[in-house]
C-alpha cells in the first residue's frame, strides 16, 4: 500500500506512472452493467434491499453455476455482499470465535492475514512451494497442524490464487475439502479470480463439498473493482447466521451496484475480449521478465499476476520498489506484503493493464536495470 500511495501521489505531480501494483483491470464495467446503472438512476430513487441482496440477482447467481460449472444450488443460499471484503468479514466472525486458528497459503493476499489477526484469531502461514504445487494440500495441512501443536479450526483456500496465479485443480480441491470435512474444519473457498483461469482446472469448491464456504466478486472478471459488490454461497444451515450479520454489519449491498451486477453476468462477450488482453500481457510478461533477470516465481496459471524472484538484483524488495518507482515511475508489489518470511527477495507484478502499457513498462524496466 506504501507504494501504492507514492505511486499516485506521483501521478498526481505529473509523472507518467505506469502502476502495475494493484489489481485493477483498465477495462470499464461491461457496458449492460452501465446502461442498467443509468436506467436505475433515472428512476431518481436507491434504497436498502434484503440483508443478503436482491432476490433477482442471487437467482441469476445460482443460474451461473448451473451454467459455468454444471451445478444447482439454491439461490437461498447466495447471499450478496459489500465486495469480497465484506464477505471474509461475514465469514471469519461466523465461523469462528477468538483464539480460533486458521491456514492460509504463504505467499498469499496479505488481508487474509491483516483481517483475521484484527478479530483475535491465529494464523497459520502454510508454505505454498513447488513441492506443493504452489497451493495448499492435505498432506501441508496435517504437517502445519503438527508443527503449531494445536488443532486448525478453519482453512482458506484461493484458486486462482493471489499473488501466485495457482490454479487448483478438482482433484487438489476435493482433497483438501475432504480433509477439512473429516477433522471438523471449516472451508473457505476463495474464488473471485473465477474467469481468470489460463492454464489448468477452474473448478468450484461447490462441486467437491457440500460444506464449504464459497466467496466471489464482480470486481475481476467483471471490471467492477469501485462498485464493491460481490457475493458469498453458503452452505443451507449458516444462511442465518450469515444474514444476522450482514444486516448488523452493513445493512445491505448497494442497490445500483447489485443492478449493474446483475447485467453484468449476461456481459460474457465483452468480458471474455478483455481476458484476451490479460493473456496477450501474461504471454508477454512470461517471455520478457526471464530474459530481463526476474525468473518467474510460481505459475502464471491464472488471475492476473507475475510473481517474480528478483533476488539477481536485491534482497530488499521494498527498497527496490520505491527506487523503481523513483527512477522510472513503474510501481509493483514488493513481495513482503504476500511472504513475510521470503518475500524480500520477490515482487508481484499485476498485468491488468493495457497492453500498450504493460510493454512500455516492461522496456523502462529493462532499460533500467541495463
Amino acid at each position: 500500500m506504501d507504494v501504492l500511495a507514492e505511486a499516485t501521489k506521483r501521478r498526481e505531480a505529473g509523472y507518467p506512472v505506469i502502476s502495475m501494483a494493484v489489481g485493477q483491470p483498465s477495462h470499464p464495467a461491461p457496458q449492460a452493467a452501465l446502461e442498467a446503472a443509468r436506467a436505475q438512476l433515472s428512476h431518481g430513487r436507491i434504497g436498502y434491499t434484503d440483508a443478503l441482496g436482491m432476490g433477482s440477482l442471487r437467482r441469476e447467481i445460482a443460474l451461473y453455476y448451473r451454467r459455468r460449472h454444471g451445478v444447482e444450488i439454491d439461490p437461498g443460499r447466495v447471499a450478496v455482499t459489500t465486495g469480497s471484503s465484506a464477505g471474509f468479514n461475514l465469514a471469519f466472525l461466523a465461523l469462528f470465535d477468538p483464539g480460533d486458528c486458521v491456514a492460509i497459503a504463504r505467499p498469499g493476499y496479505p488481508a487474509y492475514r491483516n483481517i483475521l489477526s484484527a478479530l483475535g484469531l491465529q494464523v497459520v502461514e502454510v508454505e505454498a512451494n513447488a513441492a506443493t504445487g504452489f497451493t495448499l494440500t492435505a498432506e501441508s495441512l496435517a504437517e502445519a497442524a503438527r508443527k503449531a501443536g494445536r488443532k486448525i479450526d478453519g482453512v482458506l483456500l484461493a484458486s486462482p490464487a493471489n499473488p501466485t496465479g495457482t490454479v487448483t485443480g478438482r482433484a487438489g480441491l476435493k482433497a483438501v475439502a475432504d480433509y477439512c470435512t473429516e477433522n471438523g474444519m471449516a472451508f473457505i473457498s476463495d474464488e473471485i479470480y473465477h474467469g481468470l483461469t489460463f492454464s489448468g482446472e477452474e473448478t468450484t469448491a461447490l462441486a467437491v463439498s457440500g460444506d464449504a464456504v464459497i466467496i466471489n466478486s464482480f470486481s475481476k472478471y467483471y471490471c467492477m473493482t469501485g462498485w464493491r459488490i460481490g457475493w458469498m454461497v453458503l452452505p443451507e444451515a449458516q444462511v442465518r447466521a450469515f444474514e444476522c450479520l450482514a444486516q448488523s454489519l452493513y445493512i445491505s449491498p448497494p442497490e445500483l451496484s447489485q443492478v449493474a451486477a446483475r447485467a453484468a453476468l449476461g456481459a460474457t462477450t465483452e468480458l471474455d475480449s478483455y481476458r484476451a488482453s490479460y493473456i496477450e500481457n501474461r504471454d508477454l510478461l512470461a517471455k520478457r521478465l526471464p530474459e530481463i533477470g526476474f525468473r518467474i516465481a510460481s505459475p502464471m496459471d491464472g488471475a492476473f499476476y507475475a510473481y517474480a524472484d528478483v533476488s539477481h538484483f536485491t534482497n530488499d524488495s521494498m527498497a527496490f520498489a520505491k527506487k523503481m518507482l523513483a527512477e522510472i515511475s513503474v510501481a509493483a508489489t514488493p513481495g513482503l506484503d504476500f511472504d513475510p518470511a521470503e518475500g524480500h527477495r520477490t515482487m508481484r507484478f499485476s498485468y491488468a493493464g493495457a497492453p500498450a502499457e504493460i510493454a512500455e513498462a516492461v522496456d523502462r524496466i529493462a532499460r533500467w536495470l541495463a
